[in-house]
């Protein structure tokens, strides 16, 4: 009977792991593996787990979905937010290291193309706005979707509709 119920706590405790918890909290759950006793076992799981349910009651611990993480990198892209920590999934390569989550392209629909003096600016279906920074000549006639991409040194570029890439900076 005590098989059971040790395999049924610790799936509970680890379905809230993916949560990107504070570290201490997450190792607090990971260390009660270790135990081979069922009973202390059960007990360090169930105590672990508490105190995680009691940091995301309290706001100290906040779980995101992979899509969230996506969705807010998708959103800030072009921005650069310090204070957001790098948010990752465990992504790791064969030698253990960390695989890079970070985006590096961005497709959004066009909503307009405007500009003055040579410059587009370019407004996005998601509220961004981009503008061009180099002295390209570039079309400002309507455009259907615009393509984002790092380029060298923190810059970045635009495609609209596949067309010629110029660079361009954010603005909103």
């Amino acid at each position: 009977m005590k098989r059971p119920i040790t395999l049924i706590a610790a799936a509970i405790s680890l379905a809230a792991l993916p949560a990107l918890a504070e570290n201490a909290s997450t190792s607090d759950v990971y260390a009660c593996k270790d135990i081979t006793a069922d009973a202390e076992r059960l007990a360090c799981y169930d105590t672990a787990v508490g105190r995680l349910k009691a940091a995301e009651e309290a706001g100290e611990v906040k779980t995101f979905t992979r899509k969230e993480v996506e969705d807010v990198q998708r959103d800030s892209f072009g921005f650069s937010i310090p204070s957001l920590p790098k948010l990752a999934f465990g992504n790791r390569d064969s030698g253990g290291n960390s695989k890079s989550d970070e985006l590096k392209e961005v497709t959004f629909p066009v909503k307009s193309v405007g500009g003055s003096r040579g410059a587009l600016l370019v407004t996005l279906e998601n509220g961004q706005v981009w503008r061009q920074v180099d002295s390209k000549r570039i079309s400002p006639s309507p455009k259907k979707e615009a393509r984002v991409y790092q380029a060298a040194l923190g810059s970045f570029k635009m495609k609209l509709d596949g067309g010629l890439a110029f660079r361009v900076e954010r603005v909103k």
